[in-house]
């Protein structure tokens, strides 16, 4: 591979091969290469390999050494015509606040894709025959260079200035000074803004405060469907259920339907991953402290809210879901409730399939006559989709040190000190599975919440009664139901408060379940979130509020 450059080069070279008669799979069906390359490992076979300071237009080779996947390298590739891109991530060097220099792929507002990230260099699909036991190298240059996102429709500034729901939906870019500071250079929050209707004609009124928690979305209305027109005609399928239940939303949500609180969606994308946990972490940074400390009381005196803990909640799903409940327990006196759906591990007991205070290794458990893989993904009836193996060796591909920008590498970041290289240390080692007990410990003590709780109930527990709201189905694709009924285990044998914490398990339900009717369908649940949660966050409100507190003028 050539990488055409005027400078040295720093990152990391993706290889994709797809079959040309293949069908392609996923949300990018109808795809290039670079966007079949997924954990599931049956669509494209990939190859990774660091470039560390290569002279420009130094070749970059991939041969029987390089780390594969699914495959383990090319030696296992069986001779044939394949379409074949790669993509290059390009790295840049951050000097950190505590004296190290790591090379990292920054985010460059396309929420950490290396395949549509602005910059980075690749070529078109090349049909190629490969036969490793040929001699004869094979050559691709990198010829074309992936384009920025701005002016586009995955560039949020440009979806605030031309949505038509700019009335009620505000975009903010917040410069955050804590971030910038652990980085070494300036770093930036994104923030959504869904205003209350009527909130130019009250200007007396303030408004409580419910922050939504998800992964990045360019735009409000990925991860919370605010759409100000009937669907369109024609729409069909998942498009029409969303284009129905996000005009829904908003007729609600103008009508005097739903409670008048202002909705806050905080993009964190970061060099590790399009999210960051929303806690403070040694590798990743006080995101916790930027996004609690400086920007909510930014945007509650800019868009008048009470900015007060009685008058806030939160809820989301997922690494949403963990984010909510970490948000709730780290900041007890800051939150009035959390509504957490289908959460991340929230006991290490069980880190999705592996526990990882008694198992030795994440890959496998050792019978007495062979080793029995860890499932990692399944389907709601049990049918294994994934192992753990495969998984990690899947994001060792798209990067080493903890830089895939992939799920087990991001709770690796968030969770883990500093290791000796100045990277996250490791909790798993990606091609051998080993675990470090070490590592765990750190992991136990700052981020098990089940373990922080438990602990630290005598102090906690009388600021979260009334707060806690848990729902996961009871199939979850990625075993997150275990570490939820650790969890309320844990709970329901507190005393001095007794947890009066709530839990809604779905019978079959896969990843998302975020509870509500036993009647409705998965789409109907996700859908109807925000309009189940929203009078069930005020209400509570209402009845916790402090003497004097403004109850009324928000309440028109």
């Amino acid at each position: 591979m050539t990488v055409p450059s005027k400078t040295p080069l720093h990152g990391h070279l993706i290889l994709v091969m797809t079959k040309p008669d293949a069908k392609p799979q996923g949300h990018h069906a109808e795809e290039e290469p670079r966007f079949q390359l997924n954990e599931d490992y049956w669509s494209a076979q990939g190859f990774g390999v660091d470039v560390d300071g290569a002279s420009p237009n130094q070749p970059i080779v991939i041969d029987e050494r390089t780390v594969g996947y699914p495959l383990e390298n090319l030696a296992a590739v069986p001779a044939g015509d394949y379409l074949v891109q790669a993509v290059f991530n390009v790295y840049e060097q951050f000097h950190l606040e505590d004296g190290r220099n790591l090379w990292l792929p920054p985010d460059k507002g396309e929420g950490q894709h290396w395949y549509s990230k602005p910059g980075n260099p690749y070529n078109a699909p090349v049909k190629l025959h490969i036969d490793p036991k040929s001699s004869t190298p094979i050559r691709v240059t990198l010829d074309k260079v992936i384009p920025t996102i701005a002016g586009t429709d995955e560039d949020p500034e440009h979806i605030a200035a031309t949505s038509p729901a700019a009335k009620w939906l505000k975009y903010v870019r917040f410069k955050s000074g804590k971030l910038s500071k652990f980085w070494g250079r300036d770093m930036y929050l994104g923030a959504w803004v869904l205003l209350p209707d009527g909130f130019d004609e009250h200007p007396n009124a303030h408004y409580p405060l419910v922050v939504y928690q998800d992964h990045y979305h360019a735009g409000f209305g990925a991860p919370l469907p605010f759409l100000t027109t009937p669907p369109k005609p024609g729409a069909q399928g998942r498009e029409k259920m969303r284009e129905q239940y996000g005009y829904k939303f908003y007729q609600d949500w103008v009508s005097g339907r739903l409670p008048r609180v202002i909705i806050l969606y905080v993009q964190h994308a970061n060099p590790y991953y399009d999210d960051s946990y929303a806690v403070d972490s040694a590798n990743v940074g006080p995101y916790g402290s930027a996004i609690n400390d400086e920007l909510i009381p930014y945007i509650e005196k800019t868009y008048r809210g009470i900015g007060q803990g009685w008058a806030r909640a939160t809820y989301g799903g997922s690494t949403g879901g963990w984010e909510s409940l970490a948000t709730q327990i780290f900041y007890p006196d800051s939150y009035n409730g959390t509504y957490t759906a289908c959460p991340d591990p929230v006991d290490f007991h069980a880190y999705q399939n592996v526990d990882l205070y008694d198992d030795s290794n994440a890959f496998y458990r050792q019978g007495s006559f062979g080793k029995i893989p860890i499932a990692a993904d399944r389907k709601p009836d049990g049918s294994i989709i994934a192992n753990t193996r495969p998984e990690y060796r899947f994001e060792y591909v798209l990067g080493t040190h903890g830089r895939s920008t992939e799920q087990w590498d991001i709770w690796q970041a968030v969770f883990s000190p500093v290791g000796p290289d100045g990277y996250p240390a490791e909790v798993i080692d990606p091609l051998m599975g080993t675990i470090n007990k070490q590592v765990v410990e750190y992991w136990h003590d700052h981020y098990d919440l089940t373990a922080i709780l438990q602990k630290d109930w005598p102090t906690l527990g009388p600021k979260l009664e009334g707060k806690l709201h848990l729902a996961v189905g009871d199939g979850d694709t990625y075993f997150l139901n275990n570490a939820v009924h650790l969890l309320q285990k844990t709970l329901e044998d507190t005393r001095n408060p007794h947890s009066d914490a709530t839990f809604q398990y779905g019978p079959g339900e896969p990843h998302c379940y975020t509870g509500g009717p036993t009647e409705y369908t998965m789409q109907e649940n996700s859908a109807t979130w925000a309009q189940r949660v929203l009078p069930l966050m005020t209400e509570h409100m209402l009845k916790t509020a402090p003497p004097g507190a403004d109850t009324t003028s928000w309440r028109y």
